[in-house]
């Protein structure tokens, strides 16, 4: 796909790539990017609980400029938005996290690259101009975690992401049914009734080849065994469950920034802040874990109060536009990450769709700002917005 096939007035939001992308891919992979837990209450409820809050602008104010730039854990980005982890992106489109990561870097923003990743840490870093954060997972034990550590502080990343709330996959139902572990097996058997789907995107189909078939876990290296087969994560997850202990000695040999990812109460928050973490990612997971939580966005005030201002919270769940994010700054969050909303794009049209999802964000959030009367992005509180009585702080 183009860059001028993406291009206003052909995609003028981010809901515009969903279509494209489920054009390009075979239906295991769609689903496997656009699906959720159980019965996908949570996924539906990320993006619906934004519909909850409202804004109250101040009309009648004249600024020149907009500042959107922010910091997150000291690192200068151009808008308080950055690309979160998405497993299996090199499944989407054969650049996957290199694309992204490049797109990302030019648009002056971090990308956050899941363990779950066919490229490796180093060419994700070089790709990208701008901060890059490895996301991890304890896969393959201690070893290999201490090994890709190793080589995200080598490469010079600005900060370790440890996500908390995968003790097991969830049961994404849309993966049983369409066979995304019998296509990413090695069984030729297994294959056979999920072919014909595949067979239905020869564009996907060639580039997937092109690139090699389905690429091992470049960042987990097991040692004696060597990168670990994409088909094994759903077992290696349930056997590399993250605890508390665990953050203490990954902090102890890490020596730089953590970001802890999942939290959505104030006693993990808390937790949190007394383990040393410089900030928590308010976060479900996109509803691909437990389905019945609740949505980032409503519970972010709980963790902001939580913190009380001793780290950053960032948050992610359910962002399409640019005034989620702004709701999410005016709550308390310092940064948001956003993760099937570029996924989509990356998956319609590789970089040129993350690029052209970044833009789309940043002018929603520039306008929606604007229209609020604020001139700053640092600006923004809770007397931006009206939210719900049951959305205190608990």
């Amino acid at each position: 796909m183009s860059a001028r096939s993406i291009a206003s007035p052909h995609v003028v939001n981010i809901h515009d790539f969903r279509p494209l992308a489920r054009r390009r891919l075979p239906r295991a992979v769609f689903d496997y990017l656009d699906g959720g837990a159980d019965g996908e209450m949570t996924l539906r409820e990320n993006c619906r609980a934004f519909d909850d809050i409202t804004f109250r602008p101040r009309c009648a104010v004249a600024f020149t400029d907009c500042a959107l730039r922010t910091t997150v854990l000291g690192t200068e980005i151009s808008f308080p938005a950055m690309l979160a982890p998405v497993g299996y992106s090199r499944l989407m489109h054969p650049l996957g996290e290199v694309a992204a990561a490049a797109a990302a870097g030019k648009a002056g923003t971090g990308y956050i690259l899941s363990t779950i990743s066919g490229h490796s840490i180093e060419d994700v870093r070089a790709a990208s101009q701008g901060p890059v954060f490895y996301q991890l997972y304890l896969m393959g034990g201690r070893a290999a975690a201490e090994a890709a550590i190793d080589r995200a502080r080598k490469v010079a990343c600005t900060g370790l992401v440890v996500t908390i709330d995968t003790p097991v996959a969830g049961l994404r139902e849309r993966d049983f049914r369409n066979g995304i572990k019998e296509l990413m097996g090695t069984s030729p058997f297994a294959k056979i009734p999920f072919l014909p789907q595949v067979l239905s995107r020869p564009g996907w189909l060639i580039g997937f080849l092109r690139d090699g078939g389905v690429p091992k876990l470049a960042n987990v290296v097991v040692p004696g065994q060597g990168p670990m087969e994409m088909g094994d994560v759903a077992a290696a997850l349930a056997a590399s469950a993250v605890t508390w202990a665990d953050l203490r000695w990954i902090r102890e040999l890490w020596g730089g920034p953590i970001v802890v990812k999942g939290v959505l109460t104030a006693e993990d928050a808390k937790r949190a802040v007394d383990e040393g973490a410089a900030a928590v990612s308010v976060s479900n997971h996109g509803g691909r874990q437990l389905d019945s939580v609740r949505p980032s966005i409503r519970a972010l005030p709980e963790v902001v109060a939580a913190v009380n201002g001793q780290i950053e919270v960032w948050m992610d769940g359910g962002v399409r536009r640019g005034s989620d994010i702004v709701k999410a700054l005016c709550l308390g969050a310092r940064a948001v990450l956003c993760g099937r909303a570029y996924a989509y794009a990356l998956s319609a049209a590789g970089e040129a769709g993350v690029t052209r999802a970044i833009q789309i964000l940043r002018a929603d959030v520039e306008r929606t700002i604007r229209l609020l009367g604020c001139s700053s992005v640092a600006e923004l509180d809770r007397s931006y917005v009206e939210v719900p009585a049951d959305w205190g702080a608990n």
